[in-house]
């Protein structure tokens, strides 16, 4: 039984900068954008143009409230619901994002992306390096909905 969980207070680290406005057909395409760091943590950007890929973790602004617990995937020809966390849905309890995403390039506390599915103005709360190693898991599987 889960007792009263604690409430987290986050601050966004950065913010994305795309062409993208608004979600498309409850999903949202994949775009080159920039990535605005707060400029008091542009250091902790040191380093990070030398890995071709990063993770970037983000809330999703733009989201349906309260978050449907039952979803039709989106991206596959699943003719019945799944529960949210089966899912990739944006409208979630906690509407947090992930993607990776090619790094393009680095100015300063500016990421220039390729990949990224998040849209203009989403508040950035992390970014994580990509490393193969770690981030690729070997015989993982899934229902066979999920594959295009």
């Amino acid at each position: 039984m889960v007792s009263e969980l604690p409430e987290i207070n986050l601050k966004p680290i950065g913010t994305v900068h795309s062409e993208i406005k608004e979600r498309e057909k409850g999903h949202t395409a994949l775009a080159t954008a920039t990535i605005e760091i707060d400029s008091s943590l542009a250091e902790g950007l040191d380093n990070l143009d030398e890995f071709s890929h990063i993770i970037v973790i983000y809330w999703i602004h733009k989201t349906h409230r309260p978050a449907p617990m039952k979803v039709y995937p989106h991206h596959h020809a699943h003719p019945h619901q799944v529960g949210v966390f089966a899912s990739r849905s944006p409208d979630r309890p906690n509407p947090i994002g992930k993607s990776t995403v090619r790094l393009l390039k680095r100015e300063g506390n500016v990421l220039t992306v390729d990949g990224l599915d998040a849209l203009d103005g989403s508040p950035v709360l992390d970014i994580k390096p990509y490393i193969p190693g770690l981030d690729s898991v070997e015989n993982a599987r899934a229902p066979l909905w999920t594959k295009h």
